[in-house]
């Protein structure tokens, strides 16, 4: 039992983990011992999360557009040249889109829908024969996807493609589980509620709505880093190789 949420050793890749959510689960990662792949579009600030992350432990950078099967692909076949496998595959790159209904372009609702969940099926897809390659019925692939509270209710807001990709991350996780578990991959997902992060940076820099927003919560509080990366840790360690096909509302009680 002494060794339940041990995860070093294995080797992850984080995609959106640059900042935000991302970065604090491939920090968790990283000063668990596991070696951890992050990748983003913009080549700068990626660099220097890798090369932050990297004084914890190892951190490796690849830039790559996940807006396109191409893009996928071509990070696949980055992390295929250096692994023969991987053990962990967290699906969070995410962007957003708030304009008034009257006003929601369709470049917008393509962006969104590509990003959030278009690129977690195609991915997943993707990086199947590096899941497999080591994955057994005693220590099962792990496939974490980043879904919101926000797939479950309405956002407050016009973010329309957001929440309804949000609800597609949620049943989608669903589906992936039930028929990837016969390759011994597990398939969850975490539901974040309000933590700081380039999202929610219209609430953290406005102290008058960042309050209010935390007064809705029952906890009293944001979401901080060991919050997410615990618990995509309990998902990727021997603690949670039997949970599969569920989300986690991580919200301090906000939805409840």
């Amino acid at each position: 039992m002494k060794a339940l949420f041990d995860v070093s050793g294995k080797t992850a890749l984080v995609t959106g983990g640059s900042s935000g959510i991302g970065a604090m689960i491939a920090r968790g990662f990283v000063e668990n011992g596991v070696k951890t792949y992050i990748s983003a579009r913009k080549e700068g600030s990626l660099g220097a999360k890798a090369e932050e992350l990297s004084e914890h432990g190892t951190c490796i950078a690849i830039p790559a557009d996940l807006s396109t099967v191409e893009g996928i692909e071509a990070l696949i076949a980055a992390i295929s040249e250096r692994e023969s496998h991987l053990d962990i595959l967290v699906n969070n790159a995410g962007a957003n889109w708030v304009v008034p209904i009257e006003e929601f372009p369709e470049a917008g609702w393509d962006k969104v829908m590509s990003i959030n969940i278009k690129s977690i099926f195609f991915m997943t897809q993707k990086a199947l024969p590096l899941l497999r390659a080591k994955a057994s019925h005693e220590d099962p692939a792990r496939v974490i996807n980043i879904a919101s509270i926000h797939g479950f209710d309405n956002p407050g807001m016009p973010a329309y493609a957001y929440s309804a990709s949000k609800s597609g991350v949620i049943h989608l996780t669903k589906h992936l589980a039930t028929d990837l578990a016969a390759d011994h991959i597990n398939v969850n997902a975490i539901a974040p509620g309000f933590f700081p992060s380039n999202m929610t940076k219209m609430a953290t820099s406005n102290d008058t709505i960042y309050q209010h927003t935390v007064a809705q919560i029952p906890r009293k509080r944001a979401g901080e880093p060991e919050d997410i990366a615990g618990t995509a840790i309990y998902l990727s360690s021997r603690a949670g190789a039997w949970t599969d096909g569920h989300t986690i509302v991580l919200d301090g009680g906000m939805i409840a």
